[in-house]
């Protein structure tokens, strides 16, 4: 109730300063506004002490569960980039002076970013709820032997599918965004394509470590939104929050030498709650609400599955909330095999050799993603197939078991553990908590630090009672101390629905993977598990011409939200501790990597600091860009020789 009272008085202080026009209404009900007025309604809110101080204390404190964060006092090459002090940015932060709470979220908020691990971000929802979207998405393509910048050429089909609502926009200021589709791109704001590209990949994208992964999630590429093919923007057309108006490229449009420079608008979509003025954009998108801070599970035991809680890894993409069709004239023709309704689309290329299972992500329905595997695999067996190409583009992760279960079907289970070695960090509280879990018979149904979630390194599951993070396990960061738990496996082969072959579907050397490096989470620990346990060949498209590219991007072991973390403490009764951080006043998330995966080619490192490229590197054409069967095909004729 008292969080309810201070919220109610902070948007009453809020509206209290309202200006003779309110800015929000002035936005109100409408999908698509010019960011200009966006803004005006997000910067009408001031600046609040008290907020910053319960925002900063509680990334604060969770920061201490952060497993990577002394890596970053010196972050091992090649991702230098991502070097930060942050405990100096945090009082940084602390002591700037700003005018209103949006500048002061949004610091925190690219500060989060930038670290590029999209297990580690500050999302508040008060000004994540627009998308800014240019009708010019980028992207690198191949062409008479050289890569160049342009325009997407599908942009036409692409931005059609966004209804009146968007072009009528473009239509009312007189702007022809269509004729730039396929324009090649001299310039942009400025500066050579390539190096602003850089710029969005160092200050907007996040999530990934690598530059070079971020590099080609700037740019537009195909994906899959839920169950629906998709394509997504890219962080240059298509940002989370909106801090452009618009943006200048010289250009040379389709079937013209002459280059010219065009001022592109940008229009914001909104993606947040119904709201109709300032005091109601304040209550259904930035204050807190009943999902923003954890709960006790404890009181639930009696209507809570006898189930264990399921691990994920995954990051958080708002541009999914707003997935637009791969235009229909670029979806596959190849008729699909079955187990395909679900986040993965399977089909037979023409050559009636090569099985493709498109994985979308680890995400969905838990069960009927175990099924669609055996489906498809069964399917591409009783017709004869001998090579299985999987591809992981944009697979931003979700549940770990699922991607263990994947590399388990497909090594057999004469193979052994599917997983990576495990720890997570032993601070102080989160000793306490596993202690309080022991003391109080807490298992895996209501806590991720219970010992049963776990396995010893033989595979024997921990009993209840077994704590695994006191004593700690010494280590030494950055010439930190910064100690572990003991180091453990998953036990996901107990949540496996389908039975495990004993050995290989299929020859591994026959089995290949293509990805645009926009692999996260839980995919970058099975694309790592595949190279590091199978030499599997991985071909990554696209990314700039003379960089380096990963063949995977964010790889912690398992993430946890904000409200994960709190019902942690909550359930073991440690919530008064003065280590522990305060319940959220405003709706937000500050989510963090709670364990390590470790990677099997040096132990002492994280496999997100292991440098592993790939074996094949290919440009995007304009055939292959937004074309997954194209690509694929290309793909087979490379990879499987």
């Amino acid at each position: 109730m008292w969080t309810t009272l201070l919220l109610l008085l902070a948007a009453c202080q809020s509206i209290s300063a309202l200006p003779a026009a309110d800015p929000c209404a002035k936005v109100a009900g409408k999908s698509f506004v010019p960011p200009a007025d966006a803004l005006a309604c997000q910067k009408a809110f001031p600046f609040n002490e008290t907020l910053r101080q319960n925002v900063l204390t509680n990334v604060a404190r969770v920061f201490d569960f952060f497993t990577f964060e002394d890596y970053y006092l010196n972050s091992p090459p090649p991702f230098q980039e991502s070097t930060n002090n942050i405990r100096a940015t945090l009082a940084k932060l602390n002591t700037t002076k700003f005018a209103t709470d949006y500048d002061f979220s949004k610091a925190l908020y690219d500060f989060t970013t930038q670290l590029n691990d999209g297990h580690t971000r500050w999302f508040p929802n008060c000004y994540t709820s627009y998308q800014n979207i240019l009708p010019a998405p980028v992207i690198i393509l191949e062409e008479g032997g050289s890569q160049n910048v342009f325009i997407a050429p599908d942009s036409v089909e692409f931005f059609t599918q966004l209804g009146t609502n968007f072009t009528d926009f473009f239509d009312s200021i007189h702007f022809d965004w269509k004729r730039l589709a396929g324009a090649k791109v001299l310039q942009i704001e400025g500066q050579d394509p390539l190096a602003y590209i850089d710029h969005i990949a160092s200050t907007v994208s996040g999530n990934y470590l690598d530059h070079g992964v971020r590099v080609n999630s700037v740019l537009t590429s195909y994906r899959i939104s839920g169950t629906d093919f998709s394509q997504r923007l890219g962080d240059l057309a298509g940002p989370t929050s909106v801090s452009q108006v618009s943006l200048t490229m010289r250009l040379i449009p389709v079937n013209s030498t002459k280059a010219e420079s065009v001022t592109i608008p940008y229009l914001a979509n909104y993606l947040g709650a119904p709201f109709t003025d300032q005091a109601s954009y304040w209550a259904a998108n930035c204050a807190a609400n009943e999902a923003t801070n954890g709960v006790d599970l404890k009181t639930f035991r009696q209507i809570l599955q006898p189930t264990p809680r399921r691990p994920k890894a995954e990051i958080i993409d708002k541009s999914n909330s707003n997935g637009i069709g791969l235009p229909p004239p670029f979806l596959p023709n190849a008729p699909p095999v079955n187990g395909s309704t679900g986040v993965i689309k399977s089909f037979i290329l023409p050559d009636k050799k090569t099985g493709v299972m498109f994985l979308g992500s680890f995400e969905g329905d838990f069960d009927q993603f175990q099924s669609d595997t055996v489906a498809a695999i069964d399917d591409f067996k009783n017709a004869g197939v001998t090579r299985l190409l999987l591809d992981l583009t944009n697979n931003g992760g979700g549940f770990v078991c699922l991607g263990q279960f994947l590399h388990q079907y497909l090594s057999g289970s004469d193979f052994g553990y599917p997983g990576f070695v495990s720890t997570n960090r032993a601070n102080p509280l989160a000793q306490k908590i596993v202690a309080a879990d022991i003391a109080q018979g807490l298992d895996a149904t209501l806590s991720f630090y219970s010992p049963d979630n776990w396995a010893f390194l033989n595979g024997t599951v921990m009993p209840e009672t077994h704590n695994y993070i006191t004593p700690s396990a010494p280590f030494t960061v950055n010439g930190r101390s910064d100690p572990s738990s003991q180091r453990f496996h998953d036990t996901c082969e107990l949540s496996f629905s389908q039975p495990i072959p004993k050995t290989p579907p299929f020859d591994l050397s026959k089995v290949a993977i293509v990805s645009n490096g926009n692999c996260a989470s839980t995919c970058a620990m099975f694309s790592t598990l595949m190279n590091e346990r199978h030499n599997t060949k991985i071909a990554i498209f696209g990314g700039k011409p003379g960089e380096e590219l990963q063949f995977k991007g964010m790889a912690g072991n398992q993430v946890l939200e904000w409200a994960d973390l709190d019902t942690e403490i909550k359930t073991a009764g440690v919530k008064d501790d003065p280590l522990a951080p305060p319940d959220l006043l405003v709706s937000g998330n500050f989510r963090h990597n709670w364990r390590t995966a470790w990677s099997f080619l040096d132990e002492t490192r994280p496999i997100a600091y292991v440098s592993e490229l790939p074996k094949l590197r290919f440009p995007y054409t304009k055939d292959t860009y937004n074309n997954p069967q194209n690509l694929w095909t290309f793909a087979a004729s490379k990879l499987f020789t």
